[in-house]
């Protein structure tokens, strides 16, 4: 995908992005939480899922998003994908806002998604695979934007989990834009990876303000379109699998939780502690020792995606056929640990 820049591009543009992004959600996160205090829109704990001992507010979600964009769109030229990118995510923002203002029905919310997919597939955005025919690259597009949108969502059950994982992977897929010669999606990541950052200041342990069902599912979104543009395939094919590395936390546990629902017999969408985060606490971790985990296995996914683009094509399978076995053993694992109380 060929993004027009007018500006000279350099590391002092892309650094200045990131403290521009990082400065405006340091400043505005807090506001964010006081203001989401003041109209009564917090998480209230439970006797079920949410256990926090107090009230959190939402609204991290607009934190993360208005800095975002006041980290990039001064340094670059908006053309037609950006603009349908941008338009999508605002779409899944608004109804991320209805959503945490009050339910929305399931109903409503997919066919809101369907919309904002809709939207960049019209534009030409979607993955692009050359053994493939292009009528089957937006089917496939379409399932992974879906996924990918509500993956982070599904994992957003733990202080600073959804945003640090997402912020790991920014990190991956701009130094892959770098690399590739994409100064456009390397500079949406980079001023995505300082908005993150920013906020994951008062997301982490304890937290002080949640992203809701705004911020993550906007987040996913970005993402996802951000990650279906990358050059991968630039030493091998099995290269075009790095984005599912780099995405790899979400995915692994969207697929676990919805493997091990379906397994109980219990509506997939219906939420149960059945993540794998909850199972590490229920096992013996800590809230920052499971986090911190997390963050491990996404950069070590990360690393292992960076080996795959620019490793042989022996070297990129090996990577591939590792980490599909680790992933099966954890799998495995989790699922022993027993989570009745």
């Amino acid at each position: 995908m060929e993004w027009s820049i007018k500006v000279s591009w350099s590391a002092s543009i892309y650094l200045f992005s990131f403290l521009l992004s990082l400065g405006i959600s340091l400043w505005l996160t807090p506001w964010m939480a006081g203001t989401a205090k003041r109209i009564g829109l917090v998480d209230r704990p439970d006797s079920a899922l949410k256990t926090h001992a107090a009230p959190i507010p939402y609204m991290g979600g607009l934190a993360v998003f208005v800095s975002f964009l006041v980290g990039f769109s001064p340094f670059y030229q908006l053309d037609q994908d950006v603009l349908a990118i941008l338009l999508g995510g605002t779409l899944v923002l608004i109804l991320g806002i209805l959503d945490d203002l009050g339910d929305l029905p399931p109903m409503t919310k997919l066919l809101g998604q369907t919309l904002a997919i809709l939207i960049v597939l019209k534009a030409g955005v979607a993955i692009k695979i050359a053994v493939l025919p292009p009528i089957a690259a937006y089917p496939l597009s379409f399932l992974w934007l879906l996924g990918m949108t509500n993956s982070f969502n599904i994992i957003d059950i733990m202080d600073g989990l959804s945003s640090g994982v997402a912020a790991i992977a920014c990190l991956f897929l701009f130094i892959l834009a770098i690399t590739a010669g994409q100064p456009g999606t390397a500079l949406m990541t980079v001023a995505l990876l300082g908005s993150l950052l920013g906020f994951l200041k008062f997301n982490f342990y304890p937290a002080r303000i949640y992203l809701g069902d705004a911020g993550s599912l906007f987040v996913g979104f970005m993402l996802g379109a951000l990650s279906m543009v990358g050059i991968y395939a630039r030493s091998n094919p099995i290269a075009l699998l790095a984005p599912v590395l780099i995405l790899g936390i979400p995915i692994f546990d969207t697929l676990f939780v919805m493997g091990i629902r379906w397994k109980r017999g219990i509506p997939v969408m219906k939420g149960s502690p059945d993540h794998f985060a909850l199972r590490l606490r229920k096992w013996r971790l800590t809230v920052v020792q499971t986090v911190a985990v997390s963050y491990l296995a996404a950069f070590l996914l990360g690393v292992g995606a960076l080996v795959m683009v620019f490793g042989t094509q022996s070297l990129a399978l090996a990577v591939l056929v590792s980490i599909s076995l680790l992933i099966l053993l954890a799998a495995f694992w989790l699922k022993r640990i027993d989570m009745t109380l």
